[in-house]
């Protein structure tokens, strides 16, 4: 067996008016991980399309054990044994985990009907779940699973696939720090094992980890192969934004005014018998940390009014409201930016004008007829504002990146004057140079004002950009910490239960 696998020759790809990939080549090895970095827009995914057959390259090449192809099929690189866990998940939610792991892959029973032979589907999936600890079974409706639990089914299914190398891309972006660590050690035993390992990952921590070598591309071009020694994230950052990025965070410039968002006794649907108390002053960014399962994601919903408040008082600029379904949140000026932006905060069909516009179209209406030219002048100001990419704003929103889109999230809110903002992982799947502009906004409208609650994962994302943060444990804030008290053993500490000193 030769040492290298995989071997990418010289490959370019065009579309009208723009190449997205520029006389690329990269190659890896047997049992070698190599990490993939770049922003949005940078060319990983229109390369992973090549390998994975989707699409052909305009020139260029690409082998696999030295066979070499002008493009790969999708039949093809199966064949070859490339597998994908891709960011976007790919499931069946009607269907069980096991369906899901060999979708047309099932094992039949014997006899004319030629029926699933469920017993054995359900046997071959359970080892693949136990490799990756998962805490449900292969019967589980995928449906029934969170975002992480689903994460998991689709690094299952690639490795059911017995593949040679496995392209994971943003394997981690729903996973906690837990989960993350056993995927690490998974990528480990695969490289142990002979597979190898391409790595595409905003979490430059991970790839420092895990990675024997680090391919960089930008605009579109190969831009800096790193090797191991080389490997560390304020060089990867400076080869991905083709400059220094000296300043991630940005700190507060006025101190914070009277609370504009206050939850007194609130107890949620998920934890009815724990009761959260905090104020969201003006002016500040406050982090709302903690493991997941500790109840931040449904504390947010519970206030937007998407599930029942089972008891308390949610008071907005000291009045209390009742805040029954999202509409009443937003009449008040308290708005959502979701964890899932594809699911619940954005129509991915839609043009990007209309995803901007929807919550406030009465502003754009005359007699019950949109004024077009209103809807259309009103988010080109915030396409303006927020610096969306994108040449036409009847473009649909499914087909911009993860910063983009996440933009476009927060563009539907800034034009109806927020008091509150709550966002529930803001840079979920986001490059570092969009995180840097979504930072910039949030101190932007924290300075203007507006009151900020940040769910993050992201300990460093909590610790830089919080003025102050809470933590929560099994539905309840198990304590508070000032921005001189900030740090991840902190942050941790209380997260898992331990009363602040």
């Amino acid at each position: 067996m030769q040492k290298t696998f995989l071997k990418v020759t010289g490959i370019s790809k065009d579309y009208p008016g723009i190449r997205a990939l520029d006389n690329v080549s990269f190659s890896i090895d047997h049992g070698e991980v190599v990490g993939l970095v770049g922003e949005n827009g940078a060319g990983k995914s229109t390369l992973m399309k090549i390998l994975g057959g989707v699409i052909a390259p305009s020139t260029g090449s690409v082998a696999l054990d030295g066979v070499a192809a002008e493009r790969l099929t999708v039949a093809g690189s199966l064949r070859g044994g490339i597998a994908f866990v891709h960011q976007e998940l790919n499931l069946f939610e009607n269907l069980s985990v096991a369906a899901n792991i060999f979708i047309g892959r099932e094992p039949l029973k014997g006899g004319p009907l030629r029926l699933i032979d469920e017993q054995e589907l359900h046997r071959r999936a359970l080892p693949y779940l136990n490799q990756l600890g998962a805490d449900f079974g292969p019967n589980t409706l995928v449906g029934e699973l969170s975002l992480a639990q689903m994460q998991l089914v689709e690094i299952a299914k690639a490795l059911s696939l017995n593949a040679r190398l496995v392209i994971m891309d943003e394997p981690t972006s729903s996973l906690t720090a837990s989960e993350t660590e056993r995927l690490l050690i998974i990528i480990r035993k695969l490289k142990e094992d002979g597979v190898s390992v391409i790595l595409i990952s905003h979490r430059l921590a991970e790839i420092e980890h895990s990675a024997d070598r680090v391919v960089v591309l930008r605009d579109g071009k190969r831009v800096a192969e790193l090797a191991k020694g080389e490997i560390h994230a304020e060089t990867m950052i400076r080869h991905m934004i083709g400059r220094d990025l000296k300043t991630l965070y940005r700190p507060p410039r006025q101190t914070a005014g009277s609370a504009v968002l206050e939850l007194v006794d609130v107890r949620t649907s998920y934890h009815p018998e724990q009761q959260v108390n905090l104020a969201v002053m003006q002016g500040e960014i406050l982090g709302l940390a903690g493991l997941v399962g500790s109840g931040r994601t449904e504390l947010a919903r519970t206030i937007f009014g998407l599930d029942q408040l089972k008891g308390g008082e949610i008071r907005i600029k000291g009045e209390r409201e009742d805040i029954a379904a999202p509409a009443s949140a937003i009449s008040k000026g308290l708005y959502l930016v979701p964890e899932d932006r594809k699911r619940s905060g954005l129509i991915l069909d839609f043009p990007i004008r209309d995803n901007i516009t929807l919550p406030n179209l009465d502003a754009y209406s005359r007699h019950g007829i949109i004024d077009v030219r209103g809807e259309e002048d009103a988010a080109q100001q915030q396409r303006e504002q927020l610096d969306i990419r994108v040449g036409n704003l009847s473009t649909p929103a499914g087909a911009l990146s993860g910063g983009n889109q996440q933009k476009v999230v927060l563009a539907k809110w800034l034009s109806m004057s927020p008091k509150v903002l709550i966002f529930d992982e803001p840079t979920r799947g986001v490059d570092v140079g969009a995180k840097s502009e979504i930072y910039r906004l949030m101190r932007e409208l924290s300075d203007q004002g507006v009151g900020i609650l940040m769910i993050s994962s992201d300990m460093e994302e909590v610790i830089g950009v919080s003025d102050r943060v809470a933590v929560m444990h099994e539905g309840r804030i198990s304590g508070f910490l000032a921005r001189e008290e900030l740090s991840e053993q902190a942050i941790l500490s209380l997260a898992v239960g331990r009363v602040a000193a």
